[in-house]
């Protein structure tokens, strides 16, 4: 079955060698062809990544440029309606509502490689009224569901992304620790989504959470989930820099004083033992005093990062204190249907999205500069793409 069609969608046009940042244009496109193994679907709510905004931005790539193609329409999280089914397609059927699963490019275990809507070659992301998904890049939202397409919207992403590390992360760690010597490990994380995720998810293991943030609003939702809130806002000089560390004395005792005053929050809040597991997806400005706040066969565990990508360590200390280092990306089909599964029956969802207002298609430009300035509130901005 070979069929094409066109759709209304979001282009982000590659930029020469240097350019800024760029900007997403309405066009009509063409789609890729429907074969046998491949769905067409009608795009309905999205959830604003951050890998889009970096896109946009060409940070730390231009994925248009690195695709080799003129224009890139983005968008991998999201809930999207079945139109039409190729004759081999056994994983959905035409009506369903379903999950996109943003595995792009998948190795022979199937672990991605790339990223749907994002550097996947060819693939066209939610940020269009309609696409082609291949069978595996969709979990039927489960049948009478208590939960929202909204909710299913931003749990398509970044849940699925912190099941798998949460997986391998714990499973590592118990590996050194187990029940008997640490029953109720201290998990902490900074970051967004995908740390909020994880957090609630390390609470199913009995895991003491916490969560570092410096906005006030986010705080108080924290505390609500249960969780300890730390507040960023009192060690706001912990930002590392290795080349002023060395270069500015300003800047160095600055540092170090934050750094001592993080440290000793963590030891305050952990009965002096330190953080078991800490779910960094922050990156290169606070890696130094992540790794620094572990305990003893502690583990630092990440799907991403949200400002460096690149990190010193001193392996010497790394391999006496026996911490282990996890990182993961995204997930593999059957971990992404079992993490569906788990969440509608246990709530392991997003709740502050099932009413929330949402951007509309036309409203993408202002949804990309709130999420950017902060202005939005929540971890997972939703936009609606076709009516429900």
């Amino acid at each position: 079955m070979k069929t094409t069609e066109r759709t209304t969608a979001w282009i982000l046009e590659a930029g020469e060698p240097g350019a800024g940042v760029g900007e997403l244009k309405q066009q009509e496109i063409e789609l890729p062809a429907l074969d046998d193994e491949h769905c067409l679907v009608e795009s309905l709510y999205g959830c604003w990544e951050g890998n889009m905004s970096h896109a946009i931005e060409r940070k730390p790539v231009d994925p248009a440029r690195q695709r080799g193609e003129p224009f890139v329409v983005l968008g991998n999280a999201g809930v999207v309606r079945i139109l039409k089914v190729g004759e081999r397609v056994k994983t959905v059927k035409e009506g369903d509502l379903a999950i996109l699963f943003c595995n792009g490019v998948w190795d022979k275990w199937g672990y991605p490689i790339k990223i749907f809507g994002y550097d996947a070659p060819g693939t066209i992301g939610l940020l269009a009224k309609r696409t082609v998904l291949h069978q595996y890049q969709v979990i039927p939202v489960p049948e009478n569901s208590r939960y929202s397409l909204k909710q299913w919207a931003a749990f398509s992403l970044r849940y699925i992304t912190a099941w798998s590390n949460w997986q391998q992360a714990y499973g590592c760690w118990r590996i050194q620790m187990g029940v008997e010597d640490c029953p109720s490990p201290y998990v902490w994380g900074w970051g967004g989504g995908v740390t909020w995720a994880e957090l609630t998810l390390a609470k199913f293991s009995g895991a003491r959470v916490a969560m570092i943030s410096s906005s006030a609003r986010r705080l108080r939702a924290i505390r609500r989930a249960g969780m300890t809130a730390i507040d960023r806002r009192n060690f706001s000089d912990l930002d590392y820099d290795s080349g002023k560390y060395r270069s500015d004395k300003e800047y160095k005792a600055r540092y170090l004083a934050s750094e001592e005053k993080f440290l000793r929050t963590v030891q305050e809040n952990t009965d002096g033992i330190g953080v078991s597991i800490f779910l960094d997806y922050v990156g290169s400005p606070v890696t130094r005093a992540t790794i620094k706040a572990l305990s003893r066969q502690g583990l630092v565990a990440t799907a991403g990062w949200k400002e460096g990508m690149r990190i010193e360590l001193i392996r010497a200390i790394e391999c006496i204190e026996r911490h282990t280092h996890v990182h993961t990306h995204y997930a593999r089909y059957p971990q992404g249907r079992a993490a569906v599964q788990f969440a509608e029956n246990t709530g392991w969802m997003p709740e502050d999205v099932a009413e929330m207002d949402v951007y509309g298609f036309e409203e993408i430009m202002q949804l990309h500069e709130d999420y950017n300035t902060g202005k939005s509130y929540s971890y997972f901005p939703i936009y609606e793409v076709n009516k429900p």
